[in-house]
């Protein structure tokens, strides 16, 4: 696994675990959301101050970001859409 996706796959598995949607991950970390989402994403190349400031934020040592995954597990699942509350449905006549 190349770097850029080794590191944006632990980033995710690492904030799936713990819960915490991309979006507060980026806010307590100081940076965009849509920079967080490009990491994931393996679109961005982040400096090691970015990683820094996230490792930080989660709590864990930078290192972390660079632990081989173990052959055959699959990548973390996406948190459930939290950015606006649901809809009650409409009942029909």
């Amino acid at each position: 696994m190349k770097a850029r996706a080794l590191v944006a796959w632990n980033v995710r598995r690492i904030r799936v675990a713990r819960g915490i949607p991309q979006e507060q991950l980026a806010y307590d970390a100081g940076i965009d959301r849509s920079c967080m989402s490009s990491l994931e994403r393996q679109s961005a190349n982040p400096t090691i101050d970015l990683l820094d400031r996230i490792a930080e934020t989660l709590d864990v040592h930078l290192s972390e970001f660079f632990v081989q995954p173990p052959k055959g597990v699959t990548a973390p699942r996406t948190l459930p859409k939290g950015r606006k509350p649901a809809r009650p449905h409409r009942r029909t006549k």
